[in-house]
């Protein structure tokens, strides 16, 4: 391997390795990635090609909204059936080298494959400077101390601009969530819609490269979705599970029978690279002439007939020119659980005191963007250790590692995202006789600090004076994080439309911890990671918390609940795992936006297949969730439309 690995480096440079900053560090992983990975066109993992404005048709079969997580399944899928053609439309572009590399995740917010969406300031979390929150939220913040927390009180919230949508940005983590989730969807008057429903779809994406995982009835191989873990671990993975085991948890598959234990992460890469839905599902079809792919397309209106009530096509926005094409059987909108409640709104679906708002005229008056709900938990919670063994990132500015990485596709680069272990645990809140736990854990060997202050404080928008104060004394320091997330939120928000401008970013109100229950079981999620710390197999490394007070955090007695509270509305951290705002439910529920099928009340010919349709929010990371709805939601469009073809 050595050798190889010396060939290589003087193939794109060995001289690179002189270099006495880091900034060189991004550029070459680029450039390695590009010249080891080098795709040609019969390469079924090549690019997708980009339809040109003067190829696109006037009409298809089907028109897809959003490219992401969803929407790419949904293209993939449709174009099985060789005689429809189907239109796919993306407002971003294609992925880059740098969103192959898994541990990199973090450097793809902010970036312009992000639509760097913001929360409105809420004075319940994200708690920023007074000085920087406009003065008409500031009486919300009566009840804390002035904070130097979050750039304007408000919380980024990345949401994928690229084909693969989010899938692109997140941290690859696969998980299903509880069959209670499933069960309750279903039992909500959403039939077909149960755990043993969903476990085919999840079944039917997966190829698990874990063997002894793939052998059980939890699992398959041979789908488009590779499904795996990290091939390069830090000592503290192993470690974590162990204090899992510890602490009177299992070791066990976390989507499998049941729930409640420790594991080594699974995530979505293949060969030690991201796999987007992109990569799994798109570039294996991008050769069929029935799939025409459109990038950068901004959609403004999805064009519906205010009489017949008929979702008749999509008006979009590619390279400054304003174009028309219908759909001859329907328009699927998978733009996810912030564009697709704003596009629905916008073209007059929605809730008739917002859209009189705006002057959008009415077509249909639906709970369009209620429901809101994500998953959030503590950032920043931090333990040093003594030895050399989390990552921090300039250990890795080596040019072995970006070949181990560009050539073999192994090494730290291919951890996913720093998260190397999942867990789920139950606090004192929840029903253990259930399976049903309600904090799972992100285990990250390393945290905020462990970049020195590059990009993590950029993407978690923490203000350059709370990481001053909090993180810059411990810089590049080894140390491990857990995120503890809140599984089930109480509370619950909405998405407002800005303006009637298509181009205007909608109001985000998340609402987070405005429910009593949500604060005090996040709090006992932070208590059980902090007795994880303190366990033998974490003290192997002389894990201790960091004892640097928050700002406005220093007058609260410390290891209270009062005190994890403040650190809590600090620094808020988002999942990134928004869902609900175009609900699934049966017809006598008022909130309800779309049927079991799918399909978007009183309007025909339009169906929306993403995690907006989610009734209640999963209790696991959102990503696997939203490729099974997508897998589903095909199914059902091929169903009807199938079934009522005449031959």
């Amino acid at each position: 391997m050595s050798s190889a690995i010396v060939g290589a480096a003087s193939a794109i440079g060995g001289a690179v390795t002189a270099a006495t900053s880091n900034s060189w560090f991004i550029p070459m992983l680029m450039a390695a990635v590009a010249y080891f990975q080098y795709e040609e066109i019969i390469d079924p993992e090549s690019k997708p090609s980009d339809i040109g404005g003067d190829e696109i048709l006037d009409h298809y079969d089907f028109i897809v909204i959003g490219a992401g997580s969803a929407g790419a399944v949904v293209a993939n899928r449709l174009t099985e059936v060789e005689n429809w053609n189907v239109l796919l439309l993306e407002a971003g572009g294609d992925e880059t080298e740098l969103t192959d590399v898994p541990l990199m995740a973090g450097y793809l917010q902010l970036s312009k494959i992000d639509w760097q969406y913001k929360t409105e300031p809420s004075g319940t979390s994200c708690l920023g400077e007074l000085e920087e929150i406009p003065p008409k939220y500031i009486p919300l913040l009566k009840h804390f101390p002035k904070s130097t927390a979050m750039q304007g009180g408000r919380c980024n919230w990345p949401r994928g601009k690229v084909l693969g949508g989010s899938s692109v940005l997140n941290y690859m983590l696969y998980l299903r969530g509880s069959k209670h989730d499933y069960d309750n969807w279903e039992s909500m008057g959403n039939p077909s819609w149960s755990y043993r429903d969903a476990l085919y779809y999840f079944k039917k994406s997966e190829d698990n490269t874990n063997q002894y995982l793939a052998n059980t009835p939890y699992h398959a191989t041979g789908g488009y979705l590779t499904v795996g873990e990290a091939p390069y671990h830090t000592p503290l993975a192993a470690s974590f599970v162990e204090a899992g085991v510890e602490m009177g948890y299992e070791n066990r598959d976390l989507n499998g029978e049941k729930m409640t234990g420790f594991m080594i992460a699974q995530g979505t890469t293949r060969r030690g690279s991201r796999c987007s839905t992109s990569k799994a599902f798109l570039r294996p079809a991008r050769l069929r002439p029935n799939l025409h792919i459109s990038m950068n397309s901004h959609v403004t209106r999805i064009m519906i007939d205010p009489v017949t009530k008929l979702a008749f096509g999509v008006e979009f926005v590619k390279d400054q020119k304003l174009y028309h094409v219908r759909a001859n059987k329907e328009v699927v909108l998978s733009g996810g659980s912030v564009n697709s409640p704003q596009l629905l709104m916008l073209s007059g679906v929605g809730p008739r005191k917002e859209l009189a708002k705006h002057r959008i005229p009415l077509i249909k008056e639906l709970s369009v963007g209620e429901n809101l709900q994500d998953h959030i938990g503590l950032g920043g919670l931090t333990f040093l250790v003594n030895q050399p063994v989390s990552i921090v990132e300039n250990r890795f500015h080596t040019m072995s590692t970006v070949l181990q990485y560009a050539v073999f596709g192994q090494g730290p680069l291919t951890i996913l995202g720093g998260v190397e272990g999942l867990a789920y645990v139950n606090t004192k809140y929840a029903n253990s006789s259930l399976d049903w736990p309600d904090i799972e854990f992100h285990f990250v060997s390393g945290s905020t600090n462990s970049d020195g202050g590059a990009q993590l404080r950029k993407a978690h928008g923490l203000t350059d004076a709370f990481y001053r104060a909090v993180f810059e004394p411990i810089n590049n320091r080894d140390a491990w994080s857990i995120i503890p997330m809140l599984l089930r939120p109480r509370s619950v928000g909405s998405i407002r439309l800005r303006s009637g401008n298509p181009f205007d970013y909608p109001y985000i109100f998340p609402n987070y911890l405005t429910d009593d229950l949500d604060m005090k079981t996040l709090i006992e999620g932070v208590k059980i990671a902090v007795a994880l710390s303190r366990t033998k197999a974490m003290q192997r490394f002389g894990s201790r918390i960091s004892n640097i007070r928050w700002p406005g955090c220093e007058k609260v007695p410390l290891f209270t609940d009062a005190f994890w509270e403040c650190m809590v509305r600090r620094y808020t951290s988002t999942i990134y795992h928004p869902v609900g705002t175009c609900k699934m439910g049966p017809y006598w529920d008022k909130d309800a936006v779309v049927d079991a099928k799918l399909r978007v009340y009183g309007i025909r010919g339009l169906r929306v297949i993403d995690a907006s349709i989610m009734p209640k929010l999963v209790s696991a990371n959102t990503n696997a969730p939203v490729i099974m709805i997508a897998e589903k939601g095909s199914d059902m469009i091929k169903e009807f439309w199938i079934k009522n073809t005449i031959v």
